[in-house]
């Protein structure tokens, strides 16, 4: 019974956290400018976290793993795009590829747990990935955003 607790705290943290980004994707498609691959990519993401939030409410721990390897392993954007943003991150460029080298990493130990069945694990996995996703968008989504689809 605790477990079941435990799961459901989680999960309305997790639903806070997909709600803002769900919110700063909308936020950026209502502009008119051309999005970048990258949008869709992040969109994708979110998804996939939606779907672990899914999977861990119902401890369907194969929808966990599978999404959480989406999530691990997700696309790059195509190489011109890839320079232009890493050009926007400029010096701080280390540290914009060390939050996608976490955010990889904990979505790698989610999915791991989640074969295991590990509900203690997944959920302790599963709030470092929203927190490493929440750090590296609080440290660039808004310069992101006004630097590729203007100041709003």
């Amino acid at each position: 019974m605790k477990t079941r607790g435990f799961i459901r705290t989680g999960l309305m943290a997790g639903l806070g956290l997909i709600s803002i980004i769900t919110s700063a994707i909308a936020e950026t498609d209502a502009k008119k400018i051309e999005p970048l691959a990258l949008q869709k990519i992040m969109r994708d993401m979110g998804k996939s976290m939606q779907a672990i939030t899914n999977g861990i409410s119902r401890e369907d721990w194969a929808l966990v793993a599978k999404n959480a390897v989406l999530v691990a392993d997700h696309p790059q954007p195509p190489l011109g795009e890839k320079i232009r943003i890493l050009m926007f991150a400029g010096s701080n460029v280390t540290r914009f590829k060390e939050y996608d080298g976490k955010t990889h990493d904990a979505a790698k130990v989610l999915g791991e747990l989640a074969v295991e069945e590990d509900s203690y694990g997944v959920i302790q996995a599963f709030a470092e990935l929203q927190n490493t996703c929440l750090a590296c968008h609080q440290s660039f989504r808004k310069s992101f955003q006004e630097h590729f689809y203007g100041a709003r």
